[in-house]
């Protein structure tokens, strides 16, 4: 096949305008017809994994009022949808109907095939003569397509009651974006004033009470997508997706988690089906056998995104010398091979990772407590150092050796992590006590909360405070491999792309708690091809 580059243009028609995007999102409520699509389709419409050829569509019918989610009523219905190369609708490219109903909770997922490959597409979903807002995603190029350029929007951990969800608006409103990457903790379980610092609730959660049953699930679901700013997220760009664990409940591993009690809460294995079941009902995310959501995309030669699943398979957590224990695992066998073989014979030059929790080692004290000596094994220290958190990598050091020993043996180039979870900014070297901080294997960019609460948050002082410096002065000099953090803002990272580079730059919010929240750019890094070694960038993308 003929390289076509995605040059800068052809990049802004597959992503659209962003005035296009403000356009067709204002306009659900400028006439009687679109007010029904907004109360009809009240929790809008997203997409998922785009392939070359296909779409996975989402949306959500509320064919009666009564038939609210999680409430079990409502009549069978047949919903119609339209794929078009226009926003008029004027060229079809694909349609049908699908059935929904109150054992799905009236949502609707379409698998859409036979789209042609890097081209974007208008959709919409239609029912007894209303139709949805409408919705802009993409295909994939070409699996040997050439790409000069791919820009994803980076997210994690937006806790509905921790503030608004204005990250999001900002990521809609560039208009430069090929896919948005979600690694996780795209809601929370708690009950309502639960998992605030201080008990600040900026927008209490429906239900009020900790989400358990199938019902609070598909409740708490809804509520998140009643929010505007994630509604339009959904509907401007195609989006990949991964869990982490409030999705089920704090802490989560294989057979239970740290939020769970089954002397009060029952079976473990009944509340994670029940939110597995409003998960695959509610998400614009493809599943495979078992309900296997580690997955992967390709975006021609330039790029593939392998999205890990770090909870369903992991061991439970541990802490002392258990997080060398080689018997535990946090991929399980048949991911890690996965994973190894895929970075191993990808034949994209870029190999990133969606991965859920932090890889990078964290290590405390004066020291790595490898250069302790015996005194490290006299106290019981693990391998890696000290252990701030043992629910990422670092509390599996056994996975994270296996993996990083494999990208050296197999001298595999250009591998990046996109992480999540930890609330705060990162730029990592990835090394373990073997290979040393002189040789990293990979980068990793670690993308702040949406709003879930971080140091300051905790500490209860304004952003940069003198604590906050101190933490990552501390966290500087005791670790080589981290090249920068900063541990107070929410926000957001975009990436790009390009044969020369791949970068992150974070995006910061002014102020959560707001609604119309500003942003600032805060840091940009990159690591060149055939590089794992990270360079600062003075000036945002």
């Amino acid at each position: 096949m003929t390289d076509t580059p995605l040059d800068r243009r052809s990049l802004l028609r597959l992503a659209g305008a962003s005035a296009g995007t403000a356009v067709l999102a204002g306009s659900a409520l400028a006439d009687p017809a679109r007010a029904a699509a907004a109360t009809t389709f009240l929790h809008g419409v997203a997409s998922g994994d785009p392939l070359p050829d296909g779409i996975l569509l989402w949306t959500r019918l509320t064919p009666i009022p009564e038939a609210q989610p999680g409430s079990g009523i409502g009549p069978a219905a047949e919903v119609a949808w339209q794929v078009a190369t226009d926003p008029d609708f004027a060229g079809i490219a694909a349609s049908g109907t699908q059935q929904t109903g109150p054992t799905r909770d009236h949502t609707v997922k379409v698998e859409v095939s036979g789209l042609a490959p890097m081209t974007t597409y208008w959709y919409r979903f239609g029912y007894q003569g209303v139709w949805s807002p409408t919705g802009r995603t993409m295909t994939a190029p070409a699996p040997t397509a050439g790409v000069d350029r791919l820009r994803l929007g980076v997210v994690s951990c937006s806790n509905w009651e921790a503030g608004y969800f204005a990250a999001y608006r900002h990521l809609a409103d560039r208009g430069d974006l090929n896919l948005v990457v979600h690694l996780g903790d795209y809601l929370y379980e708690y009950g309502t004033g639960e998992f605030d610092a201080g008990g600040s609730v900026v927008r209490a959660v429906r239900p009020v009470h900790e989400v358990l049953t199938l019902a609070d699930y598909r409740i708490r679901h809804a509520l998140y997508k009643t929010d505007p700013d994630l509604r339009a997220l959904h509907a401007a760009v195609p989006w990949a997706i991964t869990w982490d664990d409030h999705e089920v409940a704090n802490d989560q591993w294989s057979d239970g988690a740290e939020n769970h009690t089954p002397a009060t809460e029952g079976s473990f294995a009944a509340r994670l089906a029940a939110a597995r079941q409003a998960y695959f009902e509610w998400m614009p995310v493809r599943t495979g056998p078992n309900g296997r959501i580690y997955r992967r995309l390709r975006f021609g030669r330039l790029a593939e995104l392998s999205m890990l699943d770090l909870r369903t398979y992991r061991s439970e957590q541990s802490s002392g010398t258990g997080v060398d224990d080689p018997a535990r695992t946090i991929t399980g066998d048949d991911q890690m091979s996965w994973l190894k073989s895929g970075l191993a014979t990808s034949t994209a030059q870029w190999k990133l990772v969606g991965n859920p929790v932090m890889i990078a080692r964290l290590d405390v004290g004066a020291l790595p407590s490898w250069l302790l000596g015996p005194l490290g094994a006299l106290l019981g220290i693990p391998q890696n150092g000290l252990v701030l958190n043992a629910d990422q990598w670092d509390g599996y050091n056994a996975d994270r050796n296996e993996l990083v020993d494999h990208l050296r043996a197999n001298n595999t180039r250009d591998v990046v992590f996109l992480t999540g979870d930890i609330h705060t900014s990162w730029a990592n070297e990835l090394t373990t006590r073997s290979t040393g901080s002189q040789n990293p294997a990979a980068a990793e960019f670690v993308v702040p909360s949406v709003t879930s609460d971080n140091v300051d948050d905790f500490l209860n002082l304004p952003a940069g405070n003198a604590l906050s410096r101190l933490g990552v002065s501390l966290i500087r000099s005791t670790n080589p491999h981290v090249r920068w953090t900063e541990l107070d803002g929410h926000g957001y990272g975009v990436v790009e792309v390009t044969p020369q580079h791949c970068r992150m730059d974070w995006y910061h919010l002014t102020d959560r708690t707001r609604a119309a929240s500003g942003s600032r750019w805060v840091a940009g890094w990159s690591v060149g091809s055939g590089s794992s070694r990270l360079r600062q960038e003075n000036t945002p993308l």
